[in-house]
């Protein structure tokens, strides 16, 4: 019978490099740096997508707000390209305008005042539907109907609902005695309506991603609170708070840079009207560069520029907060 000889000092082989000598150690380091060199080449090219879709779409705009903001455009210069450098003048020119305080309070109070609702409402719902009774999952379904429908829809449906003469608000007000309310054409309740309209279709984002917070907390604690004699309340501020603290921070964030650039639904229902009684920065560096005869590019870039500037501080601050919570 003859045994077939394995020939265990084959380049191939692993145990030939502890067989051989010292350019075979070469060769296992330089077989290992190739393959570290296509494993990195493989990532690349996987990764170049994603990089060329984020030049194109974020770096690039970036850039160019950024300098449109830092130039004096005009409607010819827009299209020739050769608009004189004007530094910081487009800014001084925004910080210094009428519109530019009313914008800023307006856009802090809509924002504000939309997160807390929005965090709220979606916090007590998540609850009440972490109890998995019947129909649950039917039920959460139908509440994200306002997050899935397109905003053009949702912003035309309050405008309907809100008209002081044919909406059906203003008919359930007087059925009940109430004088009608001129919500979208009053100063006084323009922002309110928007800010309404606007509460309404963020709940459901808070109640998606606060509902899966509470799904990851174990029902042991809650079962071990109980046999303790803790109240609902105690075990709501002992247990289920701080665990859905991360998850609540970063809804927050998600909340508050996606309100603070809510356009269409305002623009849609009150144009930033009557006068600027609803105007926020968005819908401001919208009017000042298409919303008129002559646009103002440069200031509206610029308004544009401390719209994206007051969202990076909110998510540096996010980040740094993170940072200090981690053990």
């Amino acid at each position: 019978m003859t045994t077939a000889r394995v020939d265990y000092r084959s380049p191939r082989s692993p145990a030939a490099f502890a067989a051989t000598g010292t350019d075979d150690r070469t060769d296992a380091s330089v077989f290992r740096r190739r393959q570290r060199r296509r494993s990195r080449l493989t990532a690349l090219a996987f990764l170049a997508p994603l990089v060329l879709y984020l030049a194109a779409f974020y770096v690039y705009p970036l850039y160019r707000n950024l300098d449109l903001s830092l130039r004096d455009y005009t409607v010819r210069s827009f299209v020739s390209g050769d608009a004189p450098f004007s530094g910081l003048d487009n800014f001084r020119t925004v910080l210094h305008d009428l519109t530019f305080g009313p914008a800023m309070r307006h856009t802090m109070i809509f924002t504000f005042v939309s997160i807390v609702f929005q965090y709220v409402a979606g916090l007590a719902l998540a609850g009440f539907f972490n109890r998995h009774f019947r129909l649950a999952g039917t039920l959460r379904a139908l509440f994200l109907i306002p997050w899935l429908l397109p905003l053009i829809v949702s912003a035309s449906t309050w405008s309907w609902m809100l008209n002081s003469e044919s909406g059906v608000i203003n008919y359930a007000l007087h059925l009940v005695g109430v004088s009608p309310v001129d919500w979208l054409d009053s100063p006084g309740w323009a922002l309110t309506s928007v800010i309404i309209a606007n509460i309404w279709i963020g709940i459901p984002f808070n109640l998606v991603i606060l509902h899966s917070g509470l799904q990851n907390i174990p029902g042991e604690l809650y079962e071990a609170a109980a046999l303790d004699g803790a109240s609902a309340w105690q075990q709501f501020r002992r247990i289920t708070f701080p665990l859905l603290r991360p998850v609540s921070a970063i809804t927050l964030l998600l909340g508050l840079v996606y309100t603070l650039k809510v356009f269409d639904l305002i623009w849609i229902m009150t144009k930033g009207g009557p006068g600027d009684a609803s105007s926020t920065l968005a819908t401001w560096s919208y009017q000042l560069g298409f919303g008129t005869l002559l646009p103002k590019f440069g200031p509206g870039a610029a308004v544009g520029n401390i719209l994206i500037l007051i969202a990076l501080v909110f998510g540096l601050l996010y980040i740094r907060v993170q940072k200090r919570q981690e053990p």
